[in-house]
């Protein structure tokens, strides 16, 4: 399942959270690999602050097994089906693991990329100012 993931970067950690991304030890140990390193690239920073990716989850309680890699750097504002449900094949059980090879989330970062300027490009301004 997609779910369309606002958070903000914690106070304090956005040379931390720059570091892991760099250095590719961001979401280390999980099963989800390097799809951390992804999320990044395609995240979006919106005029708030919030930033806006795209998550690939197959937990049974959405991002469960992310959360805490997450959780290290951001703060969640909202964590929500980026689809309906009905319209998933792995959801709807019509074709498993469906989300690894489906075109749904280059359509939904497509969407998010007129919401913001780049969250690594912000980021990397950011860090070294």
């Amino acid at each position: 399942m997609r779910y369309l993931v606002k958070a903000r970067v914690k106070e304090g950690q956005e040379g931390a959270l720059l570091e892991a991304i760099a250095d590719g030890t961001l979401g280390q140990g999980s099963i989800a690999g390097d799809e951390y390193q992804y999320d990044m690239e395609q995240a979006h920073r919106d005029s708030q602050g919030n930033v806006q990716w795209v998550e690939t989850c197959f937990c049974a309680t959405p991002l469960d097994e992310e959360r805490p890699y997450w959780e290290k750097y951001f703060d969640f504002i909202s964590v929500k089906d980026a689809h309906s449900r009905k319209n998933c094949r792995h959801e709807n059980g019509t074709d498993p693991w469906a989300c690894c090879d489906c075109d749904c989330t280059k359509k939904l970062e497509e969407r998010l990329k007129l919401t913001g300027e780049s969250f690594l490009e912000t980021l990397k301004r950011k860090c070294s100012s």
